[in-house]
């Protein structure tokens, strides 16, 4: 028995940035919408003497041969040591035998890929069609891989960010500029990307909310992605009460970890309220932005049928490469 060992090199060469991704991840949400994912609580081991996380997800979709489950780990201050604060690795595992078929040492890629992907969806649903400047509050791997996948669903010229270590930000602008194409403004602070914003995207692990209800604007669609654990929050509560549409990635989940859980906690929004999962909007089953005033907000935590299908994408394309080294065990 063999199990296949891929680096992040050759799963680079397998997956990127593109709309196959947007595509697997946009019909994982659609599988799950229409019942046919089973999705275990997510696992999560908190270090906070080091500011650290890992998480473990997992998703098993009926009628695929293999499942991914997933271990990714955030650590905020790895900036200091020169590491990225993202990793991680995935298993696939076959679900005829329970077998470890690879082990997928992508170093949190895949899960880069698929996140900006489901930020990629929430746009396509929710946001205007034609847009003008788009926002981002972080200068990490999310806030390069959300504006490159919002890039490919809504075409913008002007992008506005804002950042708390202004080295970052400027690191930022001269690297996504070229890759964007489009002129990169560097806000004083949130608030100037807010209000200048046809579309914003925070990608911070904000313990404190700053996004406040009175700089949001007719039109405005906001994906919120940085608050995928309890203590976590990027909104405050009250602005999920200014908007015209709320959606979420999987309802259960945000309302235990995401904004929906601070907004419900809060009691600014009931546990019946008509929020729409992606699933939902991507199988039809829900409409998405029904005029170009409305305020809409997406709230993203991470769902593990993202991280199955892009994993099996990557494997199988790898296969098909003829890449990964395998071993016998």
């Amino acid at each position: 028995m063999a199990i296949t060992i891929l680096t992040e090199s050759e799963i680079r060469r397998c997956v990127g940035m593109d709309q196959e991704a947007i595509e697997i991840v946009e019909d994982g949400f659609t599988r799950l919408a229409n019942g046919m994912a089973t999705i275990p609580p997510i696992m999560r081991v908190d270090i906070p003497e080091n500011k650290g996380e890992v998480d473990v997800k997992t998703a098993y979709i009926r009628g695929l041969d293999s499942f991914a489950i997933k271990i990714a780990s955030g650590f905020f201050e790895n900036y200091r040591l020169g590491l990225p604060s993202g990793s991680g690795l995935m298993v696939i595992v076959s679900a005829k035998t329970g077998v470890p078929e690879a082990l997928m040492l992508d170093n949190g890629y895949l899960t880069n890929v698929r996140t900006g992907a489901a930020g990629a969806i929430a746009a396509k649903y929710l946001a205007r069609e034609k847009i003008d400047t788009a926002g981002v509050i972080g200068t990490g791997a999310q806030a390069r891989y959300q504006m490159m996948a919002l890039k490919l669903v809504r075409d913008f010229r002007r992008l506005m960010i804002y950042g708390i270590i202004p080295e970052e930000v400027e690191q930022y602008a001269s690297e996504m500029a070229p890759v964007l194409g489009v002129e990169i403004m560097k806000a004083e602070d949130a608030e100037a990307v807010v209000r200048g914003s046809d579309v914003v995207v925070t990608t911070t692990p904000s313990h404190d909310p700053y996004l406040k209800a009175q700089w949001l604007h007719p039109g405005l669609h906001i994906t919120a992605m940085g608050a995928d654990a309890e203590e976590k929050q990027e909104l405050h509560a009250d602005v999920l009460r200014h908007a015209d549409l709320l959606a979420c990635d999987r309802k259960s989940q945000c309302f235990r970890l995401g904004e929906l859980h601070h907004g419900l906690e809060e009691g600014i929004i009931p546990q019946d309220d008509e929020i729409i999962e992606l699933g939902q909007l991507s199988s039809g089953q829900k409409p998405g932005r029904r005029s170009d005033e409305e305020i809409t907000i997406c709230d993203l935590t991470g769902v593990g049928v993202q991280d199955t299908v892009i994993a099996l994408l990557a494997y199988r394309k790898a296969t098909e490469k003829g890449l990964g080294e395998p071993i016998e065990v």
